[in-house]
């Protein structure tokens, strides 16, 4: 079968038209939360679970994105507290990729037993503006260690799609971040079209009915195309 990824800002509904497609697809489907908020993920390690709860115990938001650049804190001038969060940075990486590869181990393991995958969200997306795009000489080690490993071995979805919607609407749906960030955001996911070839855009500011409609017609069509057989009318 086929993986599918759904991406798009915060506030474009997919998680909510993910779990739709479940039950409106006519071909068995997973589900699979593919991106970096561990608090959201529905497959995690027991080392993930522990930190979340230390993370919780400290107040500590989870993480739902791409760090916004304007609240980036400087560099501390202490080089001995510079080297320890690089080395719990680059822990928490490690932990992280570990856990990437168990989520898409289980995603073959579904895919060859004939199921369609659906992607909440992926890992590769999420990063690529932050962590792959250009030659990354500015960045930490364990963003350059994390992107140089997406970029060269972690397979891409079959299929993209991305659930678009003007920043205002986004904001509305979700408040966490700037009318700013959000349309920051929603342009790195439209340019992610020039990155893969099968990338398809919905318009997420359409009701949830027809957004699910469309992105139902659009996969089971990709399939149809797959094994050679005529799509349906949309």
């Amino acid at each position: 079968m086929i993986t599918v990824a759904l991406v798009g800002a915060d506030g474009s509904g997919k998680t909510t038209v993910s779990r739709r497609l479940l039950e409106s697809l006519p071909l068995p489907s997973k589900y699979y939360y593919m991106g970096v908020n561990s608090n959201s993920g529905n497959l995690v390690l027991p080392t993930t679970q522990i930190l979340r709860k230390i993370r919780r115990a400290r107040g500590i938001k989870p993480r739902y994105g791409p760090p916004d650049p304007d609240r980036v804190k400087a560099p501390s001038k202490n080089r001995i507290i510079r080297w320890a969060l690089s080395l719990k940075s680059l822990l928490g990486m490690i932990n992280q990729m570990a856990e990437e590869w168990v989520r898409q181990g289980v995603v073959w393991y579904y895919q060859r037993r004939g199921y369609i995958i659906l992607l909440d969200r992926h890992i590769f997306f999420d990063c690529y503006a932050h962590e792959i795009a250009g030659d990354g000489t500015d960045r930490p080690l364990h963003k350059r260690l994390h992107g140089w490993m997406l970029k060269h071995f972690f397979p891409k979805p079959d299929l993209v799609i991305c659930l678009d919607a003007p920043a205002e609407v986004l904001v509305h749906r979700k408040v966490e971040g700037s009318l700013a960030l959000r349309e920051r955001r929603r342009q790195e996911y439209l340019e992610l079209s020039n990155v893969v070839n099968n990338f398809a855009i919905v318009d997420a500011a359409q009701s949830e009915d027809e957004v699910t409609r469309r992105i139902a017609d659009i996969i089971l069509n990709f399939y149809l195309a797959r094994i050679g057989k005529p799509a349906t009318s949309q």
